[in-house]
């Protein structure tokens, strides 16, 4: 960028500030090779003085500084080390260093406009001994012309790219390395040093949480939970520069970048389009054009390089999208994080503990006024750090979520928001309790509107939202749930607690005292509905239970709507009203076919159904209400290898699909990923047959030893959210 342009975008300086703002990473000053102290004598010549004639980094991966770092997977020729732990480099000088007579210091600069108090310029002198978690430099090493030092930086040194020189202190003036990228230095974050604030004590989950490429998104809903896997791919090549420059376009001031809270609230807010042109735009229209369908992408790293290039949205995401790159962002900078899916989540809740729900005459949901919505699931992240700015305990995991969802002071951004506070009511502590406790929190309330305008409650259900939160398995590929650390049982005292405090902190819950509302106590009923492939028939079970002596008579109405998984209802594809007569003391079921051809023209594409069943007892006027979603199996992608899998030599993948579909498949687009074995490829096919399997063939040579993971999807209009995965043990050359 040339100066003059720089200028001009720049905004004039004002009379409070003496410097422009510092917010990009990028920016480099001019730093002077001679700075004079004065006049410079005639025949003063820099060479007769103490020279730097190289520097070395010992930055590849097998040496000291990325091995003792946990460093030495990322795919970036730099030296990369974490804050708060010493590294070492050697500085070869022209003729044998004279500590007694000698003076030399190192300086690193970040950004544009380098200060000492920002912790943007760094001069680190020579000293006996290092102090831990504070920057420092010691000889430890001395022969011939070189000497080691080992450097120490601060526990809460800013995070990113630094430049390095090394200044010679000379009677005339101070004598600077030139300017040499190859010396340039990455600071991340330390989970492993005990003085940093993101410090995790557990060897297993810093694997887990900060070192894995590769991890699980479970979606589906509560009654058909699906996993698929999602390639983080954190040290893939550009993705570190990748992700710095998402605080660039956050324009987080520089000086804050040490600071996990602020990256975290920051980044919330970039991760998505919405307000700052950020990474991802999202879509749940299930119109995806000029762009990919949120469900075709595998992993963050294409999403990410995208971004990078054109600095333009990349289209589309979705929740487990915004998730899975926002987790490759912390993960990538060193912050520990993981991906959350809370099943049954309240939506679009202002905040407020209840989800109206209103029903017409005939006892049907009216989609017209109804404006709140459960989804199947939601995705989000927490992230691992301390609180300072809140009272003792509230550290730990912080829920962050870059879906647009809400806006938080002014901008679509969510937390980071204490787990601990969420769970106990605490929902004064910022960011965004409020929001994230209502998602986990809500009663749903079906009401019914009379005539005269009041509304008369019907029913409220006040088990269904946030029913299971999980994530993946430290270590393993499994389902670990984490419920409790959100909430406390159901039902118990300590949960009464938690919402009283939380509605004393500002939760709106409405009161059921103020209008009658008189549940139907002696009628019970409940649905099942049947696991069903994709295109073929299944049915729909609903049980009555009568508790009393008397008997009853109900009339019933079963609605099946697709939905999108945000459980907004695209179109009712089922309507099927009937009555029972229920005996005392007995249970009655009745059985609700619903035909693939009812199905198969509407579907969207995560094929998810939700259906309500309404039914009113003749007798007493009573309505029983229930919803549930339901996802349909969708058949999977195989992988398979083939040949010997050997770091550096060729092999094949081959991938193969069958259509299960009454018709064929058009424009079907194939993609497969694993980081350490190849990098994104897609392939586009014009036709699949019904019945007729495809198959695929890549060869690809993959880089890095160790157990990897393939993972392809398959997408095309009649069919989405098609995966298939492989784990792939890569061996040593």
């Amino acid at each position: 960028m040339s100066e003059t342009t720089d200028i001009e975008k720049k905004p004039p300086l004002n009379g409070r500030r003496a410097l422009p703002s510092n917010y990009s990473n990028d920016e480099e000053n001019e730093v002077p090779e001679m700075e004079a102290f004065g006049v410079i004598p005639r025949g003063f010549n820099p060479r007769d003085f103490l020279r730097v004639e190289n520097i070395d980094m010992f930055k590849e991966p097998h040496e000291i500084n990325k091995q003792q770092h946990h460093t030495d997977r990322y795919y970036n020729p730099k030296l990369i080390v974490r804050r708060g732990q010493s590294f070492q480099i050697q500085i070869d000088f022209n003729r044998p260093y004279k500590p007694e007579t000698d003076r030399i210091w190192l300086e690193y600069l970040i950004g544009r406009y380098p200060q000492q108090n920002k912790g943007t310029y760094i001069p680190i002198l020579i000293r006996d001994v290092l102090k831990p978690g504070e920057w420092g430099a010691k000889i430890t090493h001395k022969e011939n012309n070189s000497i080691r030092l080992s450097i120490m930086s601060s526990a809460t040194c800013i995070i990113g790219k630094f430049r390095l020189y090394v200044a010679v202190l000379t009677p005339f003036g101070i004598l600077r390395t030139h300017r040499n990228s190859a010396t340039d230095t990455y600071i991340l974050f330390n989970p492993w040093c005990q003085q940093d604030a993101v410090y995790l004590d557990d060897e297993k989950e810093r694997e887990e949480y900060v070192l894995n490429d590769v991890g699980i998104v479970f979606h589906g809903d509560i009654n058909d939970i699906k996993l698929r896997s999602w390639s983080y791919g954190q040290f893939e090549e550009s993705i570190l520069d990748a992700c710095l420059f998402l605080m660039d376009k956050a324009e987080l001031e520089l000086s804050g970048r040490g600071n996990p809270i602020k990256i975290c609230r920051v980044a919330s807010a970039v991760i998505n389009s919405r307000d700052d042109n950020g990474v991802i735009a999202g879509s749940w229209d299930n119109t995806y054009a000029h762009g990919v369908p949120p469900s075709a992408w595998t992993g963050s790293v294409d999403i990410l390089l995208e971004y990078y290039s054109s600095k333009q949205p990349v289209r589309y995401g979705q929740c487990w999208v915004f998730a899975g790159v926002f987790n490759t962002f912390l993960r990538c900078l060193g912050i520990p994080a993981r991906l959350i899916t809370n099943y049954s989540s309240a939506h679009d809740n202002n905040a407020n503990l209840q989800l109206d729900f209103f029903l017409d005459d005939e006892g049907k949901v009216d989609t017209k006024i109804t404006k709140d919505s459960v989804w199947n699931y939601h995705c989000w992240n927490e992230a691992w750090m301390t609180r300072p700015d809140l009272p003792v305990g509230f550290g730990g995991w912080q829920v962050v979520d870059g879906t647009p969802q809400e806006t938080s002071d002014g901008m679509y951004r969510c937390g980071p928001a204490s787990v601990q506070a969420i769970k106990h009511g605490h929902v004064c502590f910022q960011f965004d309790a409020p929001f994230i406790y209502a998602e986990v929190n809500g009663d749903i309330v079906y009401l019914r509107k009379e005539k005269n305008g009041t509304q008369v409650i019907e029913n409220i259900d006040t088990k269904h939202i946030g029913q299971l939160i999980v994530t993946k398995e430290v270590g393993r590929d499994g389902m670990m749930e984490i419920t409790e650390e959100y909430k406390f049982q159901e039902g118990s005292e300590e949960e009464r607690l938690a919402l009283e405090t939380a509605v004393m902190y500002g939760v709106k819950k409405q009161t059921t005292q103020d209008t009658s509302y008189q549940p139907q106590t002696d009628v019970d009923m409940d649905f099942q509905v049947q696991k069903a492939v994709l295109g073929s028939d299944f049915k729909v079970t609903i049980t009555f239970r009568n508790k009393s002596r008397n008997p009853y008579n109900v009339t019933a109405y079963l609605s099946g709507n697709i939905v999108f998984y945000t459980g907004v209802a695209k179109n009712e594809f089922k309507k099927h009203s009937f009555s029972a007569k229920l005996e005392p003391y007995s249970s009655s079921a009745v059985d609700v076919v619903i035909k693939s051809s009812e199905y198969m023209g509407h579907l969207l594409d995560q094929a998810s159904f939700h259906f309500f069943v309404t039914a009113q007892i003749k007798e007493t006027g009573k309505i029983l209400a229930k919803q549930k979603a339901t996802v349909l199996e969708i058949p999977a992608l195989r992988i398979k290898t083939q040949g010997a899998t050997v770091a550096g030599k060729e092999m094949s993948v081959i991938v193969e699909f069958t259509n299960p579909l009454k018709q064929n498949l058009e424009n079907v687009t194939l993609r497969l990923e694993g980081p350490g074995v190849l990098r994104t490829i897609k392939k586009e096919f014009r036709q699949i047959p019904m019945n007729s399997t495809l198959t695929w063939e890549v060869k690809c040579i993959p880089n890095r030893p160790g157990l990897r993971k393939l993972i392809a999807s398959l997408n095309c209009d009649a069919l989405r959210h098609v995966y298939g995965e492989l784990n792939v043990q890569i061996q040593k050359p």
